[in-house]
C-alpha cells in the first residue's frame, strides 16, 4: 500500500497494478491498469459495476489474479477517469471502449469478467465481439434488472436526475456524490478517504444515466445464445441484486457453471473469500477452453 499526501490529509491508497490514461481512436481517453500475462495465461478484461471504478471494484483482486493471469482493467464512461462524452449513456459503449483498449494495448482474446454492472457490458462485449470474447465470468449480475413497475420507476427517475446534473451548480454535484457515496461507507472501512476520492472522480451525470440503462437492460431473449464457456460467482446474500436473479441468469446459460460467495453485494471489496473464488471461476472458464 502507498500514502498520497493532500492539502490537509494522508490518504492510505491499496497498492495497485502500473496504469495509464489511453487514447481511444474516435471515441475519447479513458484509463486502465494492467498486469502482464504470465506465459501463455489467457487475458482477463475487468468491467467494473455502478458508480465504482477499475481502482474500487478490483483493489483486493488484482494481485491474485495476476498470478494465473494477464489481466485489463477499465474505467467505464463517466466513472472515475472514463470517457467524458455529451452523447447519452449506453452500454454497448462501454463494451465497445473496452474491446478498443484491448486493441490499441495489442491484446487479442480476452475473457471478460463483470461485476454487477459489469455483466450488462461483458455481455455486449461478448455480442458484438465474439472473435474477441472467448469465455464470461459473471458475478453478482443479472440479465435484467428492473422486473416489477416499482423497479422501472426506479431506474427511469435516475434519468431525470442525470437531465438535472447537466446543468446543476458545482456545489450541488458536490452534494450529490456524498449521498451516492454514503452508500459505500460502510464497506470503505480504512480505505473511506481513498474510496471518496474515487466517488468524487465521476461525472455524475453520466453515472446517473448508466443507471438508467440497467433499469432498461434485458438480455432474456437473447442469453441463451451464448456459446462461449461461462462462469456465474453468485454472491448468496446480496441485497442489491437478489440471488433469484443471479440463478436465473446462470440458468439461462447453457453448460453455465458457478461459484458460490457467502457475501453481499460488496463482497468483492469486503469479503476475503472472494478473490480467491474469483480465481476458481476464472480458471473454471480458461480449464474448458484448454
Amino acid at each position: 500500500m502507498t500514502t498520497t499526501v493532500g492539502d490537509d490529509q494522508r490518504v492510505l491508497t491499496p497498492d495497485l497494478p502500473p496504469g495509464q490514461r489511453l487514447a481511444l481512436p474516435g471515441r475519447g481517453t479513458t484509463f486502465v491498469r494492467t498486469v502482464p500475462a504470465p506465459s501463455g495465461a489467457a487475458t482477463l478484461l475487468l468491467l467494473h459495476g455502478w458508480t465504482a471504478t477499475a481502482d474500487l471494484n478490483w483493489f483486493r483482486c488484482f494481485a491474485p489474479l495476476g498470478e494465473h493471469f494477464g489481466v485489463v482493467a477499465i474505467d467505464h464512461r463517466g466513472h472515475g477517469q472514463g470517457i467524458r462524452s455529451r452523447r447519452p449513456f449506453r452500454l454497448q459503449d462501454c463494451a465497445d471502449d473496452a474491446i478498443a483498449a484491448c486493441d490499441e494495448l495489442g491484446i487479442g482474446d480476452v475473457i471478460a469478467v463483470g461485476y454487477s454492472m459489469g455483466g450488462p457490458v461483458a455481455l455486449h462485449a461478448w455480442r458484438r465481439h465474439r472473435d474477441r470474447v472467448r469465455g464470461l465470468v459473471l458475478g453478482a449480475t443479472a440479465a435484467s434488472f428492473a422486473g416489477s413497475r416499482e423497479e422501472r420507476m426506479g431506474f427511469l427517475g435516475l434519468g431525470g436526475l442525470a437531465a438535472l446534473a447537466r446543468v446543476t451548480p458545482p456545489p450541488a454535484r458536490r452534494w450529490l456524490t456524498e449521498q451516492l457515496y454514503l452508500q459505500r461507507k460502510a464497506s470503505a472501512s480504512r480505505w473511506e478517504p481513498w474510496v471518496a476520492e474515487q466517488a468524487a472522480s465521476h461525472e455524475w451525470r453520466m453515472v446517473l444515466e448508466a443507471g438508467r440503462a440497467l433499469g432498461t437492460f434485458d438480455a432474456r431473449p437473447w442469453i441463451g445464445e451464448i456459446d462461449v464457456p461461462t462462469t456465474s460467482l453468485i454472491t448468496m446474500r446480496d441485497r442489491i441484486v437478489s440471488v433469484r436473479r443471479q440463478v436465473r441468469l446462470h440458468q439461462a446459460i447453457p453448460g453455465c457453471r458457478a461459484v458460490r460467495v457467502e457475501g453481499d453485494h460488496d463482497a468483492v471489496v469486503v469479503d476475503p473469500s472472494f478473490p480467491g473464488a474469483l480465481v476458481r471461476a476464472c480458471r473454471s472458464v480458461t480449464e474448458r477452453l484448454a
